[in-house]
C-alpha cells in the first residue's frame, strides 16, 4: 500500500522498494523509476516548504527515487532548487546514494548574454550555481534544457562532456530536442565518449509530437524516454470537468504554460469520453493517462508534477494497470480523432 512518513525526524519507509517499477534508461546501466517526481510548478515560493517536504518524503516512501529539476524552475527562477536544497539536507542526505537528482540548463536564467543558451560559459556557469543551491557535490543527470541554434552542437556537446569529465555529473541528457538534432548530439557525445543516455520530451494524448520520427530515434540511438505533462497540464484529470478551479494551474497567473483558452469546449468532450473509458479499465483518468504514456516502447520513466502528497499516492495507481488491450487503445485513439 502507498505510504507516506509523517514523522519529524525523516526515517524511509522500510518496504519503499517493494511496489515501484524500474526502467533501464535506453542501452545504460542507469535504472530509473517508471514514476519520477517533477518539481516544476510546485516548489516555488508561493508554495509551502512544508507541503514539498510531505511530497518528496511520500514519493520516495513509494520508490520514486529521481527528483527532477531545473535552473529556472519555481517560480521565481532558481526557488525550485533552493526548497529542494533544504529538503536534501534535513530529509535524503542519508539516502544520496538511493536518488538521483537531474537538473537542466539553457532557458532564461539570468541577465547578460551568458544566462540562456547552449554555450560551454552558460552550461558550466548554471551548473554549478545549480548545484549550490541544491547542495550537492554532482548531479545524476544533466540536461540541456532547449535547443540553441546561435551556438554550435558540438560547443554544447562538449560542454556536457566536460560537465561528467569533471565530476559535476554522471550522465547527460537532452530536452525539447527534435529527431534529427537528437541524432546528430548522440553521434557527437557517443564520440566524446560520454553517451546520450536520456531525452526529456513532452508527450500526452493531446501533444503526440514525440510519434513524429522522435521515438524511433530514441529506440534507434538506444537513448531512454522520460516524459513531461502526461496529464497535459491537468487536463487529462477530472480537474477542469466543471470549470476552473481556483487553486489549478490555469488560474495562477505566475504559471504562463496553461492559460484558461486551452481548455475549450473540444477538448473538454473528449476529456469526458476518456474518463468513460479509464473507469471502465478500473482507473481514473490521470492513472489512464499515464499508464498510456509508459506504453510506449521508447519511455523509461514518466514525470508527475504533484501539488499535493494524495496526487503522488493516486498517480501510483497507473502502475498497476499499465497495458491495454487492442479495445481499449481502438476506443482512445477514436475518441482523440474526433
Amino acid at each position: 500500500m502507498p505510504r507516506a512518513n509523517t514523522t519529524e525526524n525523516y526515517h524511509a519507509a522500510a518496504d519503499r522498494y517493494d511496489s515501484m517499477h524500474y526502467a533501464r534508461a535506453g542501452r545504460s546501466g542507469l535504472k530509473l523509476p517508471r514514476l519520477s517526481l517533477g518539481l516544476w510548478q510546485n516548489f516555488g515560493e508561493a508554495d509551502t516548504l512544508a507541503n514539498g517536504r510531505a511530497m518528496v518524503r511520500t514519493a520516495f516512501d513509494n520508490g520514486i527515487t529521481h527528483f527532477d529539476l531545473a535552473n529556472n524552475y519555481g517560480p521565481p527562477h532558481g526557488a525550485a532548487e533552493t526548497v529542494f536544497g533544504r529538503i536534501f539536507q534535513d530529509d535524503l542526505r542519508p539516502y544520496r546514494d538511493e536518488i538521483l537528482v537531474s537538473t537542466k540548463a539553457g532557458y532564461d536564467m539570468w541577465a547578460g548574454p551568458y544566462g540562456a543558451g547552449g554555450s560551454r560559459k552558460s552550461l558550466l556557469a548554471s551548473c554549478d550555481m545549480s548545484l549550490k543551491r541544491c547542495g550537492l557535490d554532482y548531479f545524476d543527470i544533466f540536461y540541456h534544457h532547449c535547443p540553441d541554434p546561435e551556438t554550435p552542437l558540438e560547443e554544447t556537446m562538449a560542454a556536457l562532456d566536460h560537465i561528467v569529465r569533471t565530476g559535476r555529473a554522471l550522465y547527460v541528457g537532452v530536452s525539447n530536442y527534435g529527431p534529427q538534432l537528437t541524432r546528430d548530439a548522440a553521434e557527437i557525445l557517443r564520440d566524446l565518449g560520454t553517451p546520450l543516455v536520456i531525452h526529456q520530451p513532452r508527450y500526452n494524448m493531446f501533444d503526440r509530437s514525440i510519434e513524429q520520427g522522435l521515438g524511433d530515434v530514441l529506440i534507434e540511438q538506444s537513448i531512454g524516454a522520460i516524459v513531461f505533462s502526461p496529464l497535459a497540464q491537468g487536463l487529462l484529470s477530472e480537474k477542469y470537468l466543471n470549470g476552473i478551479p481556483a487553486d489549478s494551474r490555469a488560474a495562477r497567473p505566475e504559471i504562463r504554460h496553461l492559460t484558461t483558452a486551452d481548455i475549450d469546449a473540444d477538448k473538454i468532450a473528449k476529456v469526458r469520453a476518456l474518463q468513460r473509458v479509464a473507469q471502465a479499465r478500473g482507473q481514473s483518468l490521470s492513472q489512464m493517462a499515464v499508464s498510456w504514456v509508459l506504453a510506449h516502447p521508447a519511455v523509461s520513466s514518466c514525470l508527475i508534477g504533484a501539488r499535493h502528497s494524495d496526487h503522488i499516492r493516486q498517480a501510483l495507481g497507473s502502475l498497476a494497470a499499465s497495458t491495454f488491450d487492442d479495445a481499449d487503445l481502438g476506443e482512445i485513439e477514436a475518441i482523440l480523432a474526433r
